[in-house]
């Protein structure tokens, strides 16, 4: 790993470089494209396109991999969606639909914007960013580093974003697992920051029920972590941490681009994510802030 004391890098660059270009990525999942395309292969819409979606880097896997390396979903809704999808599509046409729904979304969402020097320049610069990263440990992010690069501009800053995103989310499981929290209790304590899904959404997307949330908060109220107004100082350091180490363990990526490139990775990100989510990439009553 890079060390993050390089002079002149501002560590808070990492967490910037993300919340960025994130959005291109997360987009897709929100997007009637992405069951059009993918239920077009035979998959049912919703859930199992997701699971099947993002999993089929990994080939036909089985509901114990996705629940491990998904991390916060009901392991009964996986079960429900996983293997069944690979008897519908196999890992292939799921991956080529993935691909056209994400042109189709992008081109929808960016308009002009889809075309620009500015994404051919991010799409290089995620590109160059990924280069020198490696797959110890991070099962979700080496499956889709396995897939090549695509030749076409706004798909290759797509990919990188999806790289990036995946390689900072297998890192943040390790973290996650380091303290102490299960998927459940993570997704729980990430809705209370007032910064993740809203409780009702994240139930919805993840399959929990109420009885089964309702647990997982007793069971950090007995930690210390959550009491009825939300997060206690217990709590609200826990998170704080988590997203400390998962910087640190995201910032290879960033420390090798170096800090000008990294800031220009920023303000190309953030000004298309801006764009596609005034163009309504993200529905209203399903994140926090």
């Amino acid at each position: 790993m890079v060390s993050v004391d390089q002079p002149s890098f501002d560590p808070a660059l990492i967490g910037r470089a993300h919340r960025a270009i994130d959005p291109l990525h997360s987009q897709l999942y929100f997007a009637p494209e992405h069951d059009e395309h993918l239920s077009a292969t035979g998959l049912r819409p919703g859930r199992m396109s997701y699971f099947a979606g993002r999993a089929a880097p990994m080939g036909a896997v089985g509901a114990g991999v996705v629940t491990a390396t998904f991390y916060n979903f009901s392991p009964s809704l996986v079960a429900h969606m996983i293997p069944r999808a690979w008897t519908l599509a196999s890992p292939e046409q799921v991956l080529a639909a993935r691909l056209d729904a994400a042109r189709a979304s992008l081109t929808r969402l960016l308009g002009e914007a889809a075309g620009s020097d500015e994404v051919a320049e991010l799409a290089g610069l995620l590109r160059e960013a990924c280069g020198g990263l490696t797959a110890e440990g991070r099962p979700l992010f080496a499956g889709h580093a396995d897939l090549p690069w695509p030749e076409e501009p706004l798909l290759a800053a797509w990919h990188g974003a999806t790289l990036l995103r995946e390689h900072r989310g297998d890192g943040h499981v390790a973290v996650l697992l380091h303290a102490g929290l299960t998927g459940l209790e993570a997704l729980i304590t990430h809705s209370a920051t007032g910064r993740g899904f809203t409780e009702a959404a994240a139930k919805a997307t993840r399959g929990w029920r109420d009885e089964e949330w309702a647990a997982a908060c007793a069971a950090l109220a007995d930690r210390g972590l959550l009491d009825d107004a939300g997060l206690t100082s217990e709590g609200e350091e826990l998170r704080a941490r988590i997203e400390l180490q998962t910087d640190a363990l995201a910032a290879d990526p960033w420390l090798s681009l170096g800090a000008e490139r990294t800031a220009r990775v920023v303000e190309l990100g953030k000004g298309l994510s801006r764009r596609i989510t005034a163009a309504g990439a993200f529905g209203q009553g399903i994140f926090g802030r």
